[in-house]
């Protein structure tokens, strides 16, 4: 039976989940990996409005979900100590209303189930999802694996994010892209990130972490775009990826336009990210507009 809470208990709940994505680096509606849109498993409806943001968020690479009572149906249960996902919907209510005839009126009130997903439950077999081969680009490869000091890599959910603190990326699984090229173009993504570590080029925006939506995040993920595209351009797979990059620079320089010098200071630092990864030793290190310093690449140690 669906729950009922407060009007702005519900909308508190939704945008708290939201947030907190955003907040670690997940933009939850910028994704060019799939692991299929989230459906119910019994009704096979693909859920709505806000409700797919938060269960592609969710970290399952499967697509299905039920309800507690819906596992149950089908001969399941939800292994113990999972916790199920809010599905929110509009549902009409008949209230009292001195404005009508008959003294009543139907007003939209919102509410919300649990819905678990198919990998929380036990004895319900789950079914094969279709993947894409993936075909290694070979220089791309040689870039990620001669990254100097490079931070441990791993494919452990279908979400990309760099992650200071244990100094980790993790990304989906290649198969999941559409495209080999969007595969490694996410990777130079949260590389770029990557270099900002204390360890590395030691930027503020990586070393101390910025709340999403303050000026410091929109720089340091326009940074990370544009050190993707340089990369990207590197190993000749630009053409299939710029428009992405392009749509996605785009959307935060709305929220760059009252700083234009940020722009140049960006592409520098970008640059320093992508010369970084790609082993290029500098004479001199100079001091970047802002008097922001890059690092120095001199004790940095090949990744084995």
């Amino acid at each position: 039976m669906a729950k009922v809470s407060g009007q702005m208990n519900i909308y508190e709940m939704v945008n708290n989940r939201i947030i907190s994505l955003l907040e670690r680096g997940e933009i939850p509606w910028r994704r060019p990996w799939t692991s299929g849109e989230p459906v119910n498993f019994i009704t096979n409806r693909p859920y709505r409005g806000v409700n797919p943001f938060i269960l592609i968020s969710s970290g399952f690479s499967c697509p299905y979900w039920m309800s507690f009572k819906q596992a149950k149906g089908k001969g399941g249960r939800i292994k113990k100590g999972e916790k199920g996902f809010p599905v929110v919907f509009w549902k009409w209510v008949e209230v009292e209303s001195s404005d009508s005839e008959s003294g009543k009126k139907c007003v939209p009130f919102l509410r919300y189930y649990k819905v678990f997903n198919l990998e929380q439950t036990e004895g319900i077999e789950i079914p094969e999802l279709e993947t894409r081969n993936f075909h290694p680009i070979n220089e791309a490869e040689r870039v990620i694996h001669g990254m100097p000091n490079a931070p441990f890599i791993e494919h452990n959910e279908p979400r990309a994010y760099y992650r200071p603190s244990g100094d980790v990326v993790n990304m989906p699984k290649a198969n999941l892209f559409q495209s080999n090229e969007e595969y490694y173009s996410t990777l130079f993504h949260e590389l770029t990130h990557s270099t900002g570590h204390q360890d590395r080029l030691n930027r503020d925006e990586i070393a101390k972490v910025s709340a999403f939506g303050s000026h410091d995040y929109s720089k340091e993920e326009l940074v990370a775009e544009m050190g993707s595209a340089f990369l990207c351009g590197h190993c000749r797979i630009e053409p299939t990826v710029i428009e992405n990059q392009a749509a996605y620079i785009q959307n935060w320089l709305r929220e760059l336009r009252s700083n234009k010098k940020w722009l140049v200071y960006a592409a520098a630092t970008a640059q320093k990210a992508a010369d970084f990864i790609l082993g290029i030793q500098h004479q001199e290190e100079n001091s970047l507009p802002g008097g922001h310093q890059a690092g120095n690449h001199e004790n940095a140690t090949p990744n084995g």
